[in-house]
This record gives structure tokens, C-alpha cells and sequence, in this order.
């Protein structure tokens, strides 16, 4: 089968940074779906886990998580689909990625496609769904059913992926103020489009105080910006890994709580509500077929395959992408 993959973690201007690949079709056992992927998204962390480094794999590297695509078998104790099932997921970090053209991923972190999204759109959602969902809803407390109307949010990196779907489950589930940051016309646009109330400027200081802040961007940048930021006995949920040491000591005054995000934690971990990420798919879906939920597809990109790719890795990058990058379809 088609892959697109990698040998050695190179700058992405490299042509060896990813490369086009003939590998073996993998086989289904188990709880397994193997699925004739049609589209994938591209997210940040593909660009992380491609970051240059001196490892040289003797087996291509397979990267991406995004996909939506067709069931074409199954592992002998599947229960929730059967082939010909037309399905998305976000994928694991433990397994080889969605750039190829099956895949097996185990069927409890997989969603039926929503119907009224071809392919390519419905490619764009699952990571950013999952990642903004569990981070409000589960590690935040939030309440998806209005418990918390009124409330104020700050989403930093609001037109990025996650932040596309942050600002609708905000605004249309939760019903919370939302406040989104973005600096750029078509990105504050954006925001709004999706419903923000308003939209503030990250390259200036940020003012007032919040309810919830939502942080999907650099970590270290904002830290020492947080307790300004938050309201007394608020919450901060981030995605971002810290890549040093912080202060704790300076949320303490107002007793703030700092919730974290690992979207694959489930799936690395095998934790019991594994199947919780299925269930929220099957929801999400719903509410796209709905019209609550929009699709965060901005740019299809064109054909699955290593050019295609590093374009979109280098866009990614460069850090000027609103909403989502999709490829589909095979060389």
C-alpha cells in the first residue's frame, strides 16, 4: 500500500524530510478496524514528532492522526462497526500514523463519519474535537449543558484548530462569554464567524480577568501572565507542554487551578474509559449533523503524499494557519 513516511528527522525543507513509501498491508485482529483512509488533517503535533533530531529508524516512521475513511475489515471481537462503515478518529501516538492508505486503529477511539461532511471536512475534526472536549468538559468541569452560562472564557490561539472548536463548544454548548485572541483580520474574521463575542489582540497586553482561560498556545510565554488573567478560584486548561520549570506559587493567592490535556492519554494508556473517545465522536458528530458544530476545513491541499505533506508541515510551521489543513485521496 501508498504510505508517505520518514527515515531520518530532518528540517522539512529537506525532500527527505518525508518521503513517498510502498509498505505491507497490515492485518486486523482484535478490537482492530482496518480502515481505507480517504482524508487526513495535519496538525502541530505531526510537525513535533517530525522535529529534527539525530534518530535514524530502520522501519519508516509513519506520522499523522487525523483521518476519515472507509471500514474495510475488522478484528474478530469488533462490535461497533462493520466494513463499509464510513468512520473518523484522531489515531494513537504508540501506532504507525494515518499517512497511509489503511490503517488499523482500534474501534473504541473511532466515531462515525458525520454524514453531511464529505470526507475531506470530516478529516478536519477529531483531534481538535476530542482535545477541546475533554479539556473543557471532563478535566475542566465545565458543564456542556449551560450549567455555567455567563461565565467568561479566554481562548488564547483562538483560530487555530483547537481554538476553532473551543470557541463553538463555548459558545453554543456551554454558553459562556467567549473571548478569542487572534491579531490578524481574516483570523479575527474567523473567531468570530465561529461565534466569539470579541476577539483581543495577543501581540498586546491582554486585559481583564476570566472565568476560564483556555491556553492553546505557547505555555511559557503566558505563564506569567495567568493570574492576571484569572479570576480568583478560576481554571486554566492547557495543551502545550511547559518546556521548563514554573512557578506555582503565583496561582496560589487566588487559588487557580491548572488542568492539562494529553489527547492520546486514553489510547497510549488503554485506560478503562478508553471507549469514552468513541462516544464523543458518535456525539460530535450528531451535533455537526445538527448544525451546531461547523467544520474547521480551510485549505484542502490536494493529493496524500510526501510533497503535499511537507507543504503542509511547513505551513504549520510557520505559524499562520486558521483553522484546519486536509489532504485527500492517492498519488
Amino acid at each position: 500500500m501508498k504510505a508517505v513516511g520518514l527515515y531520518k528527522y530532518l528540517p522539512i525543507d529537506n525532500p527527505e524530510s518525508l518521503l513517498d513509501l510502498e509498505v505491507e498491508t497490515p492485518t486486523a485482529t482484535g478490537r482492530d478496524l482496518l480502515v481505507e483512509v480517504k482524508a487526513i488533517s495535519v496538525n502541530p503535533v505531526d510537525t513535533k514528532r517530525r522535529a529534527p533530531k539525530d534518530l535514524v529508524e530502520k522501519t519508516p516512521k509513519i506520522l499523522g492522526f487525523d483521518a476519515a475513511g472507509v471500514v474495510a475489515g475488522h478484528g474478530p471481537d469488533c462490535t461497533l462497526f462493520k466494513p463499509g462503515d464510513p468512520v473518523y478518529y484522531a489515531g494513537s501516538v504508540i501506532r504507525p500514523g494515518t499517512n497511509s492508505e489503511y490503517q488499523l486503529v482500534d474501534e473504541r477511539i473511532v466515531g462515525r463519519k458525520p454524514a453531511n461532511l464529505a470526507f475531506a471536512e470530516a478529516a478536519a475534526l477529531p483531534l481538535t474535537t476530542l482535545t477541546a472536549w475533554e479539556l473543557m468538559f471532563e478535566r475542566m468541569g465545565i458543564s456542556k449543558a449551560g450549567a455555567h452560562a455567563g461565565k467568561s472564557v479566554l481562548i488564547l490561539g483562538g483560530a487555530g484548530g483547537v481554538g476553532s472548536i473551543a470557541i463553538q463548544l463555548a459558545r453554543k454548548l456551554a454558553k459562556l462569554r467567549v473571548t478569542a485572541s487572534a491579531s490578524r483580520p481574516e483570523s479575527i474574521a474567523w473567531c468570530k464567524g465561529l461565534g466569539a463575542d470579541e476577539t483581543v489582540d495577543h501581540s498586546k497586553p491582554i486585559e481583564g480577568e476570566f472565568d476560564y482561560l483556555l491556553c492553546f498556545s505557547s505555555s511559557d510565554a503566558y505563564w506569567p501572565q495567568f493570574p492576571g488573567l484569572v479570576k480568583p478560584q478560576g481554571k486554566i486548561g492547557m495543551i502545550v507542554r511547559t518546556t521548563r520549570p514554573v512557578d506555582l506559587a503565583i496561582l496560589h493567592d487566588k487559588s487557580i487551578t491548572v488542568c492539562l490535556e494529553g489527547m492520546f492519554t486514553r489510547s497510549t494508556f488503554q485506560t478503562p474509559d478508553m471507549e469514552a473517545q468513541h462516544a464523543l465522536l458518535e456525539e460530535a458528530a450528531a451535533l455537526v449533523e445538527a448544525g451546531v458544530l461547523k467544520g474547521t476545513m480551510t485549505q484542502n491541499l490536494g493529493r496524500i503524499d510526501a510533497a503535499n505533506l511537507r507543504r503542509a508541515h511547513k505551513m504549520l510551521e510557520e505559524g499562520h494557519v486558521v483553522g484546519k489543513l486536509v489532504l485527500e485521496g492517492w498519488r
